[in-house]
């Protein structure tokens, strides 16, 4: 749990190898982390998506991952990956822990040392943030992604305390 670090604030300031954009299939932006991402990188992260293929309008299908060049970002990857929209999609658990590991290995096949996430799927997307949490510690916990400095950047108050809580109370049983 060394590797795990919770930190109140914005996701695009992150200094780290990848910063995990909660992106929505098509890939060309949108509402939340995923619009404040593509607005703080600027037009090359636009321009990045839209050279990755898509099939049916669909650039990365419900929990897969992609990378792209940063754009103006202080990092050198984004990896966009799609969360399950809770009550919708099914099976969103397996969805969810998807998202999450398949962001993570694109972040060791491509040489990151760190990754900064956000909550994914639990703004619009609707998923309860205490299960979203511990789905995602779970993944990020696996001995596989020890030598990954992981970062969980959030920015309201209510999902920050839920992360740090799950990580310390982990911290303090192992």
């Amino acid at each position: 749990m060394k590797n795990l670090t919770v930190i109140k604030g914005d996701i695009t300031l992150a200094k780290v190898d990848a910063i995990v954009n909660a992106a929505n299939p098509v890939m060309l932006g949108g509402g939340g982390v995923d619009g404040a991402i593509h607005k703080a990188a600027g037009v090359s992260l636009l321009e990045a998506c839209r050279a990755i293929e898509a099939v049916d309008g669909v650039r990365c299908p419900i929990g897969e991952a992609r990378i792209t060049e940063a754009g103006d970002l202080d990092a050198r990857y984004v990896i966009h990956t799609v969360g399950p929209r809770y009550g919708i999609d099914p099976r969103p658990e397996k969805l969810l822990a998807s998202a999450y590991r398949n962001s993570l290995d694109l972040a060791l096949q491509n040489g990151c040392r760190s990754i900064a996430f956000p909550a994914i799927s639990c703004g619009v997307y609707g998923y309860p943030i205490e299960e979203a949490a511990k789905i995602s510690v779970d993944v990020c916990s696996q001995s596989i992604y020890s030598d990954l400095q992981i970062y969980f950047y959030l920015y309201q108050d209510d999902v920050f305390d839920v992360w740090n809580n799950l990580i310390n109370e982990r911290a303090d049983r192992a």
